[in-house]
């Protein structure tokens, strides 16, 4: 494994995965572009730091226990790629969905880029957020159905 993608599995367990949000400067430059992440709120904004830790902090809000696991891992000369899957308990209300306190799952694949000093300064990501989606209304009405029943 190269340090560039040591550093980068770093970031996703402490940042990511464990929200330490303190952690985010060791990893990040001045500023982070989104440059494509459909259907993410902050596509194709540029960070700041606290930015950025807004954006950690609120996309963790409804699954606290999320964990993303890196399934493959490649690097290019300004970049380093990952296939991942995650996995989280919906805990809090998202997009209109009441907590199921159910597992969801997806799949996707992120381009992360770095500046001269190894510093993230972006991504460009594509995600299943289409199952999230119907996982969220499948978990809904099992959970209207429940409610019906009693």
């Amino acid at each position: 494994m190269t340090p560039r993608q040591r550093l980068l599995g770093q970031f996703i367990e402490r940042v990511w995965n464990c929200g330490d949000s303190a952690a985010v400067p060791e990893y990040l430059a001045e500023t982070y572009t989104i440059r494509h992440d459909p259907g993410d709120p902050w596509e194709g904004r540029t960070l700041d730091q606290a930015g950025f830790i807004e954006r950690l902090e609120t996309s963790r809000a409804p699954f606290p226990d999320q964990r993303f696991t890196i399934v493959h891992i490649s690097e290019d000369d300004t970049s380093v790629i990952i296939a991942w899957t995650w996995a989280a308990t919906h805990r809090l209300p998202i997009a209109g969905f009441e907590a199921s306190n159910r597992t969801i799952t997806m799949s996707g694949a992120s381009v992360y880029s770095f500046d001269r000093k190894d510093r993230l300064t972006g991504h460009w990501q594509v995600s299943d957020r289409l199952s999230v989606f119907q996982q969220l209304q499948q978990n809904a009405a099992v959970q209207q159905d429940a409610a019906a029943a009693r």
